[in-house]
């Protein structure tokens, strides 16, 4: 069933930001409500390297650091389909990285990177809110607002899937929205205007992993836990 948001609710709409008992833990609360942890700052075992080399390096204080690798992301092992993300990251000057969603293979496809195996939310220092911009679907859709904290500062990001909806928060406020449906023709977004990827994304497959892009810069995430939604009827 095709999910619908009216659009003046999305652009009233803010997601809270819980209290945190201790980093990389999840609270009494989040587990009666079906929240599962990613990374408890030490564990590797639910990620790889997108190109299979060592992920150790990406452990740093307690948080995971994709730029170590060397690799072009690190990857949960597991597929997901419909569910809620959460993650805190910190940026430095300059960067350029990207959360990954529905990465349907680790293997890239013949003269392309893995990136185009999925979708990406924009993850770049700045105050912009175009196409590449902090909490932009990558250059298919931009964000209405830039609420990124200053260098240096924990930044909570909040990505739900749910079938053809993508919606993205930034420290408690919605910025960016998708419905993938209206996707349906390649190199173009909904309005006629060009984008680079030669996908009709309303046909894109609608599960895969989640990764944490290295794009050059070092980048941290920390408290990465995910709610698994109801499949679609």
């Amino acid at each position: 069933m095709k999910r619908i948001i009216p659009w003046i609710g999305c652009l009233l709409l803010t997601s809270p930001i819980v209290a945190q008992e201790s980093d990389n833990s999840l609270t009494a609360d989040e587990k009666e409500n079906g929240w599962e942890l990613l990374f408890d700052g030490k564990d590797l075992s639910q990620w790889v390297t997108s190109n299979g080399s060592p992920i150790a390096p990406a452990l740093q204080s307690d948080a995971l650091n994709p730029h170590a690798c060397k690799t072009y992301m690190i990857a949960t092992k597991k597929k997901y389909k419909n569910y809620v993300l959460s993650l805190d990251l910190k940026l430095t000057e300059n960067c350029n990285s990207g959360i990954f969603f529905r990465v349907f293979s680790l293997e890239p496809l013949p003269g392309k990177d893995v990136g185009w195996n999925g979708m990406e939310v924009a993850v770049q220092e700045g105050t912009g809110v175009g196409y590449h911009s902090m909490g932009a679907i990558y250059d298919l859709v931009h964000p209405i607002r830039n609420t990124l904290k200053p260098l240096g500062e924990w930044n909570r990001v909040e990505l739900t899937i749910d079938d053809n909806l993508v919606l993205v928060t930034v420290n408690g406020k919605l910025v960016t929205w998708m419905d993938v449906d209206k996707f349906a023709k390649k190199n173009k977004r909904p309005d006629g205007s060009d984008h680079k990827f030669d996908i009709a994304y309303r046909d894109f497959p609608r599960s895969g992993h989640i990764g944490l892009q290295d794009h050059g810069h070092d980048c941290w995430y920390k408290n990465i836990k995910i709610k698994e939604l109801p499949a679609s009827e």
